[in-house]
């Protein structure tokens, strides 16, 4: 939730932080403006690239079935006597 930022980022978010102040200095329609433009669009492409990407939401679900799938065969070995296959019913790992 409350990640630190590194240098990079930090360095690049005060770049565009200081260029779109400096875009409300210029007149909409000038040359100054549109360049600035072009620049901050490149920043956030930029920003956006460098970006850290979370935990995919489908692998948390596929983990978090396999050790349910485990937990419940050995729970069930652990009641009626049978040698333990838990493991061979896990998913591969890609």
């Amino acid at each position: 939730m409350f990640q630190k930022q590194s240098p990079e980022e930090l360095s690049l978010n005060t770049t565009i932080t200081e260029l779109e102040r400096d875009m409300q200095t210029h007149d909409g329609d000038s040359e100054e403006y549109a360049t600035c433009l072009n620049r901050l669009e490149r920043l956030y492409k930029l920003r956006e690239k460098s970006a850290r990407k979370g935990l995919d939401p489908n692998t948390l679900v596929l983990v978090g079935g396999n050790l349910l799938g485990i937990l419940i065969i050995v729970g069930h070995e652990q009641a009626h006597v049978v040698t333990s296959k838990a493991l061979s019913f896990a998913g591969k790992l890609r």
